[in-house]
């Protein structure tokens, strides 16, 4: 399978630090073409466009503040995610987001640098990388309430029931698929969903160095996902949308493109 693209992969992450070309091209060598780095944090949003610059036309970046790091929020990291935009560093604003299932932060903390986020990215025109996870019914609530300004919003790695997937979709977002739905424990109830959402709305992405896929034979010896196992994801959704895998690659990667408004890289290219 040639020219997927990982819409996130986590490459700022420290466990990428010492082979990230070996990922990178273990990545191409099974048809990922393109990888959105997210960016999640000061420091992981520098990072992220330090390799989008090394990187040029593989690697893309974002920049935001992830509702576990809400309380890290201050002008300083407002200023960076906007100038980051402003430069053209950035495809997206985010990941950014509400998260109540750990609660690693308080949420009218979370709720108000969310809010700030989406301010943000109305005024750059930039799309927004969204997080969501056991707060959906405040999610959509503060969303739609940014809505009418904002341009196209991805809620990425999207994991949670049928009513949040049309209430996502009725406010004209994208959906994001990771190895959740490889997942047969917890991730069963996406198969039942997923050929709901329009082809022209629906992306995948690993969330690397998380969601390893469980469908992966041989079971990895490490825990640390790659996008290089994308094409696991593809499989599993087009399996359950009942499409040929080939048909869904270019249709996530046009959707992919479309989104982010990044350009086709040559199939051939390869980092040394």
């Amino acid at each position: 399978m040639d020219d997927l693209i990982d819409i996130g992969a986590n490459l700022a992450h420290e466990s990428f630090e010492e082979d990230l070309d070996a990922v990178i091209n273990r990545a191409h060598a099974t048809g990922v073409a393109q990888i959105v780095v997210t960016g999640s944090d000061a420091d992981s949003n520098r990072r992220a466009a330090e390799l989008s610059r090394a990187y040029p036309g593989q690697l893309h970046a974002t920049a935001g503040l992830h509702p576990h790091h809400a309380d890290q929020a201050d002008a300083d990291l407002y200023a960076q995610i906007t100038a980051s935009a402003r430069d053209g560093q950035i495809v997206a604003v985010g990941e950014t987001g509400l998260d109540f299932f750990r609660d690693l932060c308080p949420r009218p903390i979370q709720e108000r640098v969310f809010a700030r986020q989406l301010e943000i990215a109305a005024a750059t025109g930039l799309p927004v990388f969204l997080h969501q996870r056991d707060a959906h019914d405040r999610f959509i609530a503060v969303l739609r309430e940014h809505r009418d300004a904002l341009g196209d919003c991805v809620v990425h790695c999207f994991t949670a029931d049928r009513r949040a997937l049309f209430e996502c979709l009725d406010l004209d977002c994208h959906i994001g698929i990771t190895g959740w739905i490889c997942d047969e424990r917890r991730g069963r109830h996406l198969l039942d969903m997923v050929d709901s959402v329009p082809a022209e709305r629906l992306m995948i992405e690993t969330d690397a160095p998380y969601l390893m896929p469980r469908s992966i034979r041989p079971k990895p010896r490490t825990r640390r996902n790659e996008p290089m196992h994308l094409p696991h994801v593809l499989t599993r959704l087009a399996e359950a949308r009942g499409t040929a895998p080939e048909a869904l690659a270019r249709s996530t990667s046009a959707t992919a493109r479309a989104f982010f408004r990044i350009a086709e890289t040559p199939a051939e290219r390869k980092v040394s």
